[in-house]
């Protein structure tokens, strides 16, 4: 382990604006240590604070150096990830941002398990230097650091605690004929996703669709610890398919998701729109042309601004339109563009979306059929 500040420092003072951003680096490959501390210490933004060489190398090192932010892998040796996780979590909690290689599905599924234990986020490792595309996903890569070092640092306990209270919820207009739900989230949605389908009882009447932004290579081991983890069944969209009742449908990797008329899925390999494919606009136009007042749009933490405006049409053709509230988003800019566009309906915490969608469509009302539900052509 290397602590290039000499001393341990205790936890710094001042405006974080005012000062770079301490970073813990914890990486058992010497390879991978190496590129990743060129990276982080490229960047006049962030200071390596220190670096580890295992998990339990990595614990000690965070709560000796009081680091913003960890940096670190999952597998390795004396002391995984999972457990560093959870262990620095409940000790001396910061900012822990995870890190993989790994894009088979099983393995990135088992990986997406951080999350529970207290990460905020999981990237894939950006490649070597001489890599296609390289200059860009470094760029990524730093800029959720950067990101990531805001956001509010949320204590684990080592025991269960209980639920918190269900906010206010609110006062709802009676059910209406809805064919689908439309949610879109980025940086901090795997979480909340999560905790919202948790939330839905599995005979939920209409399907769900889902552009979650996330790494290339990890959607089908997203799809697979998102339906593990919230008893929902969820599943990665295929051309073509009709959706149905009780199930989640996750945009596959690099390629936009939208609904015909007929209420039938496609993909499409269009131009990126902000800079993403999949992106949340295309989806929530699809559904305005498709569906119309029939459906409703949900719009989850992330930065940038992607759905902002679409989901404001929603809401002017007369959709349910919804959007997650500041205190609950680890970014509030995706969210936040559509409250400043006056395009929520309401504007609510994950466990009210999750209630509120439940009461808009209660088990037992049937979903409308295709012929009523959608604008043909």
């Amino acid at each position: 382990m290397s602590d290039p500040g000499g001393n341990a420092p205790q936890p710094p003072a001042g405006d974080a604006a005012q000062r770079r951003i301490r970073v813990l680096l914890v990486e058992d490959s010497p390879v991978e240590r190496e590129l990743l501390r060129d990276l982080l210490s490229g960047d006049p933004q962030l200071q390596l604070a220190g670096t580890a060489e295992d998990g339990a190398a990595g614990v000690a090192a965070a709560c000796r150096l009081y680091p913003d932010i960890i940096v670190m892998d999952i597998h390795m040796p004396r002391l995984d990830g999972f457990a560093a996780a959870r262990q620095i979590m409940e000790t001396c909690p910061t900012r822990i941002v995870m890190v993989t290689a790994s894009t088979q599905p099983e393995e990135v599924a088992a990986s997406f398990r951080v999350l529970e234990a207290g990460a905020l986020i999981l990237l894939a490792k950006p490649a070597g230097a001489g890599s296609a595309g390289f200059a860009a996903r470094a760029a990524e890569f730093l800029q959720t650091i950067r990101l990531m070092a805001e956001v509010p640092v949320v204590k684990r306990w080592p025991r269960a605690r209980t639920q918190p209270a269900l906010p206010s919820l609110p006062t709802l207009p009676p059910p209406t004929a809805v064919s689908l739900v439309a949610l879109g989230a980025s940086t901090g949605g795997p979480q909340v996703l999560q905790e919202i389908l948790s939330r839905l009882t599995a005979d939920f009447p209409v399907p769900l669709l889902i552009v979650q932004h996330i790494s290339d290579g990890f959607t089908a081991g997203f799809a697979e610890w998102l339906g593990k983890a919230s008893g929902f069944s969820v599943r990665v969209a295929t051309q073509d398919v009709r959706p149905q009742p009780g199930c989640a449908y996750v945009a596959a990797d690099g390629l936009h998701l939208g609904v015909r008329p007929d209420g039938r899925l496609y993909l499409d390999d269009a131009v990126r729109e902000h800079g993403l494919r999949p992106s949340v606009s295309y989806l929530f136009r699809s559904v305005t042309a498709a569906c119309g007042p029939a459906a409703i749009g949900v719009l989850l933490t992330g930065m940038g601004n992607d759905g902002a405006q679409e989901l404001k049409a929603m809401r002017q053709a007369g959709a349910v339109t919804i959007a997650q509230d500041r205190d609950s988003s680890i970014v509030f800019g995706m969210p936040g563009a559509a409250v400043q566009l006056a395009a929520a309906t309401y504007v609510l915490p994950p466990p009210a979306i999750a209630a509120t969608l439940q009461r808009l469509l209660p088990p037992q009302n049937k979903p409308p059929t295709a012929e009523k539900a959608y604008r043909h052509a």
